[in-house]
C-alpha cells in the first residue's frame, strides 16, 4: 500500500515529538546536518514502528534541500512537511543564524511549496523570540515576507552592520519565518495545501539546555519561572498543536502563527516580565 510522504527537518526533540504524533502509517524522510543525531532519532522511531529514512541535509543549502525533496519524491507525493531545523543564539554566529534559520527556512517553504500534494499541510517552527523585538515597519515586514529568497540576505535590515548580536539575528530570523509563512501560504494554496507556523516558548530540549547554560541563561530561567504557566513547555505539547494543524480539522487554518509560550510574551509586555524602563 502506498504511503503518504512526510518531510521532517531537524532531528531534535520537537521534530521527533511531532513525527511520532502524526507520522504513523506514513513514509518519513528525516533530514539533519548531523547524521549521528539523524540516525539516532530514526532508530528510536523505527524501534517504535515508524517508517523513517534518515537523510543528511543542510538547511542553509538550496542544493541540499532539493536533494532531500528529490529523495522524498522517490517514495511518492509529499503530503506533509515539518520544519524543526535551526540553530540558537548560543550555538552559532550571526551569519550562520541568518543563513540557516532565515534563508534556509525561506528556501524550504518555497521549494516544498512547488511540489506539495493537494490536501497537504506543512508547519515550520519559529520562536516566541520574534515577538519580543521592536516592531518593524510594514514595508520591512513585507520585505521579509516577499523578497526573492536569493536576495533576502542582501536586505538592509539584515546586513551585518545592522544586526546587533546573535539574539537580534535570531529574532529577525524568527520574525521572517512568520512573515514568510503568511506569504508562502498563498502560494501553497494554489496547489490546494496549507502552511502554518508554531512559535514555541521555552521548551525543554538539548537546544534549550544550551541556552540555560549560555550567557542569557538567567534571563530564560527567570522567564519561565515568572510566566503565567510558571514552567517551561515540553515537545509533546508542541506536537499537540502540530497534530491539529496537520489534520483536516484545521482545514480553515493557513498562514497563521500559533504562539505557545506559557504566556511569557504576554507577561513581557503587560506583566511581571516587563523590562525596566
Amino acid at each position: 500500500m502506498k504511503k503518504d510522504v512526510m518531510i521532517v527537518t531537524g532531528a531534535g526533540q520537537i521534530s521527533m515529538a511531532i513525527a511520532r504524533r502524526t507520522g504513523f502509517g506514513k513514509k518519513i524522510v528525516l533530514g539533519d546536518k548531523n547524521m549521528d543525531n539523524c540516525n539516532a532519532i530514526a532508530k528510536t522511531m523505527a524501534d517504535a514502528g515508524f517508517d523513517v529514512e534518515p537523510f543528511q541535509m543542510d538547511l542553509s543549502s538550496r542544493e541540499s534541500i532539493l536533494a532531500m525533496i528529490d529523495k522524498a519524491l522517490g517514495y511518492g507525493e509529499i503530503k506533509y512537511m515539518v520544519n524543526g531545523a535551526g540553530v540558537s543564539p548560543s550555538q552559532a554566529p550571526i551569519e550562520a543564524i541568518l543563513k540557516v534559520d532565515l534563508y534556509g527556512t525561506a528556501v524550504l517553504l518555497e521549494e516544498v511549496g512547488k511540489v506539495i500534494a493537494e490536501g497537504g499541510a506543512g508547519i515550520t517552527i519559529s520562536s516566541q523570540s520574534g515577538w519580543r523585538m521592536p516592531q518593524l515597519s510594514p514595508e520591512e515586514d513585507r520585505q521579509l515576507a516577499m523578497t526573492p529568497t536569493e536576495e533576502l540576505l542582501d536586505l538592509d535590515i539584515l546586513k551585518r552592520e545592522n544586526i546587533k548580536d546573535t539574539l537580534h539575528a535570531y529574532q529577525m530570523a524568527k520574525r521572517c519565518n512568520e512573515k514568510r509563512v503568511m506569504y508562502e501560504c498563498t502560494r501553497w494554496a494554489e496547489r490546494g495545501a496549507r502552511l502554518n507556523d508554531i512559535a514555541p516558548g521555552i521548551i525543554v530540549t538539548p537546544l534549550a539546555i544550551d541556552e540555560f547554560n549560555g550567557p542569557r541563561g538567567d534571563f530564560y530561567k527567570n522567564m519561565f519561572a515568572k510566566c503565567p504557566a510558571g514552567r517551561p513547555g515540553t515537545a509533546d505539547e508542541m506536537a499537540t498543536i502540530a497534530e491539529f494543524l496537520l489534520s483536516d480539522a484545521a482545514s480553515f487554518v493557513t498562514g497563521s502563527t500559533f504562539l505557545a509560550d506559557g504566556g511569557a510574551t504576554a507577561s513581557y509586555y503587560y506583566g511581571s516580565l516587563q523590562p525596566e524602563k
